[in-house]
């Protein structure tokens, strides 16, 4: 059966039905407001008792501390009265002592003839004196010790700083041997009437000696760039087998090239070695040049990197900067590849030319103070000293020739003994040391100090040798007594 519902009845009941919603709704919102003011009410009744437990807390804790205190003001109280008396007493006691000095003191006048200013200006000159002997005493103690200690912490500085550092040498030579691949090429080499060998010596002004060795020429010149390039020309000339004199002056100023490239990368490969900053390019070149350059058998190029390690493990171990005391100590020696060229010693020479290319103030004083010939006034420069010093004279870094060993030895002993109440001279390590026994009777301590400086001044300006030379002056004195 089907029940027609007309739109005025199904509006009514969608209305009602909209009513009841809101209504429950309602309703359930006012049930969960309720629910949460009761919630609220439980919580502040927790915390309002938790707030009065805590205030009951500090209360008594209030009450045990207004309690400790009033102990402790009572027995402070009681202290204050305990010192209060000690004090009395104290002064009871100090006005008696101080009539018991002025007693003593009137009574010490009267038996010494003295008044109380005239004793005690005595007292004072005889404590000045008293404390004057002491005190030299105690800064001679002082200077001593501070003496020993330096030197020892200097010693231990260079022994590390030597130990921790192994560097390379090369002996020194002024002639090069070339392999040959047979021995036809020396024919091929000297060329028709000799002319290929005439051209050969006077494009590269090296000497070429042909003899009876065996597949093998030997080139002969003093200046050692020079020799590598003809060195470098002649091996290109033999791989090519083309040899006549237009060939070789083409070949040679390829060579001069190839040294040249291998002269900057050898100085930039020692910057970075020892980790120095930018440099002009014409130094780098220089200091790339003396990878082929010798002195006493050390080759320099080694010798600057080995000292500009030596030097900036030295400046570490001190706290200061190594940055400047590693760049002094690599070129300090850059003057040698152009000492031909200027007049001075390698040093002034160094200088200078370092200064032209931009290197700070300290860096050139350094250079130009490492051999003394300037005062040093910077620790940098004390530092390349010593660093030039270290790598130099150190065992086997330098190579001489036995005779002028034996020759240097002799004639250290001599200067010593050539001073008057000189008894015995010894050289010793090797030449780095001499000890000199005077006679106690005819040289007294002022006398052995004179003889120490100026057999130093001598040997300084008489020999040549690398490092440095101690001179100790021995006086031994000998009091003798007889018990009878």
């Amino acid at each position: 059966m089907r029940i027609a519902l007309s739109t005025a009845t199904v509006a009514s009941l969608l209305s009602a039905v909209v009513l009841v919603t809101v209504v429950v709704s309602a309703w359930l919102m006012v049930r969960r407001l309720q629910g949460a003011q009761r919630r609220a009410a439980a919580e502040t009744e927790r915390a309002r008792r938790w707030a009065e437990e805590q205030a009951g807390r500090l209360r008594a804790e209030l009450d045990r501390r207004e309690q400790r205190l009033t102990e402790e003001l009572r027995r402070l109280a009681a202290r204050e009265g305990e010192l209060a008396e000690r004090s009395a007493a104290l002064e009871q006691a100090g006005r008696e002592a101080a009539e018991l000095v002025r007693r003593r003191s009137t009574a010490l006048e009267q038996a010494a003839g003295l008044s109380a200013d005239q004793a005690r200006a005595q007292l004072v000159r005889e404590a000045e004196a008293q404390a004057r002997r002491e005190a030299a005493v105690t800064v001679r103690e002082i200077e001593r010790a501070a003496k020993e200690e330096g030197e020892e912490r200097a010693r231990g500085i260079v022994a590390g700083a030597v130990q921790r550092l192994a560097a390379e040498q090369t002996a020194e030579t002024a002639v090069s041997v070339f392999r040959l691949p047979n021995e036809e090429m020396k024919g091929r080499i000297i060329g028709r009437e000799g002319r290929n060998i005439r051209a050969f010596e006077a494009v590269t002004g090296v000497n070429l000696i042909i003899d009876d060795t065996p597949a093998s020429v030997q080139l002969s010149c003093f200046d050692p760039v020079r020799r590598e390039t003809a060195r470098l020309a002649l091996e290109q000339l033999v791989e090519d087998g083309r040899i006549h004199p237009l060939r070789i002056e083409h070949v040679h100023e390829r060579s001069r090239e190839e040294v040249a490239r291998r002269c900057v990368r050898a100085g930039e490969d020692a910057l970075l070695a020892v980790k120095v900053g930018a440099m002009h390019p014409e130094l780098v070149r220089t200091l790339g040049t003396l990878r082929y350059r010798a002195s006493y058998g050390q080759n320099v190029l080694g010798h600057l990197v080995e000292s500009a390690h030596l030097g900036g493990m030295m400046a570490a171990e001190l706290g200061v900067d190594p940055e400047p005391v590693r760049r002094a100590a690599l070129l300090h020696d850059i003057g040698k590849a152009m000492t031909h060229e200027a007049e001075g010693s390698h040093a002034a020479v160094g200088a200078e030319f370092a200064r032209r290319h931009g290197e700070p103030a300290d860096v050139v004083h350094a250079i130009a103070a490492h051999h003394g010939e300037v005062e040093p006034r910077t620790v940098e420069a004390v530092l390349t000293q010593a660093a030039d010093a270290c790598s130099g004279g150190r065992p086997g870094a330098r190579k001489e020739s036995l005779e002028l060993y034996v020759r240097r030895l002799e004639r250290l002993e001599e200067i010593a003994r050539a001073h008057d109440g000189v008894a015995k001279v010894y050289a010793m390590q090797a030449g780095r040391e001499v000890r000199v026994m005077v006679r106690p009777e005819e040289v007294d301590d002022l006398g052995a100090q004179v003889i120490a400086r100026e057999v130093a001044k001598q040997v300084a300006e008489e020999l040549t040798y690398p490092g440095q030379i101690r001179v100790t002056v021995v006086r031994e004195s000998r009091v003798t007594e007889v018990a009878r």
